[in-house]
């Protein structure tokens, strides 16, 4: 199981989807790392009919392997009530917030055993990515735990791009432990693997449009 093939992932748009969903949260966020009491509030049934929102579900073999969430325009504000430690001082929030098209990207969860290799991964990043794109939007946000047994830390800075911006050690999870921001430049990160040219690329951009491509690549 450590191709990059075989699975499928799909938006959630459905009542049955997003209690597939649940199931992947409820292994991974609950019984597994204690993050949370209940997964229910993780996805409310509301989502289904939000457009600032978007729920992703990977399958395999007919049965639900991973989830992810973006939330489009995100209230970035709740980052500061976290307490943010800026790695950088040139980092400023406040012109992320009103110039740029962000996304965050969350709720990101595999089973225990299908994380041997990074099929799921790139198969929910590949759908995803393919809504990031068409919605313009130019920056992704996300928070990873530093020290977490299966952070996806390193994967998101040495493979994807994602660059470390800020420390805080509140959130949302019931985890001790320091969490790291990270944001991405999408365009940067797409030249950046394109000169690369190697296959998380090609699996990432399979089916992409010309139009596509060249929104990222000019």
């Amino acid at each position: 199981m450590n191709g990059l093939g075989f699975t499928r992932t799909r938006r959630v748009e459905t009542e049955t989807d997003r209690q597939d969903a649940l199931t992947v949260l409820r292994c991974t966020y609950q019984d597994e790392k204690g993050w949370v009491l209940d997964v229910e509030p993780m996805f409310p049934a509301d989502d289904l009919r939000r457009a600032d929102v978007s729920w992703f579900l990977a399958m395999k073999s007919g049965m639900p392997v991973g989830v992810l969430r973006v939330l489009y325009d995100p209230p970035l504000e709740q980052y500061v009530k976290y307490g943010l430690h800026p790695i950088s001082p040139d980092i400023d929030f406040a012109h992320l917030i009103s110039s740029e098209r962000i996304a965050e990207v969350g709720r990101f969860a595999v089973l225990p055993e299908r994380r041997t290799g990074i099929g799921v991964v790139i198969s929910l990043m590949r759908a995803a990515t393919r809504e990031l794109v068409a919605r313009n939007c130019s920056r992704l946000v996300t928070d990873v735990f530093e020290n977490e047994a299966n952070s996806p830390l390193g994967f998101h800075t040495r493979v994807i791009g994602f660059k470390p911006i800020a420390t805080h050690e509140i959130g949302e999870l019931r985890h001790v432990g320091r969490r790291v921001t990270l944001l991405l430049d999408l365009k940067s990160a797409y030249r950046t693997l394109r000169a690369r040219g190697n296959r998380v690329f090609r699996v990432l951009t399979r089916g992409w449009s010309h139009a596509m491509h060249q929104s990222l690549a000019l």
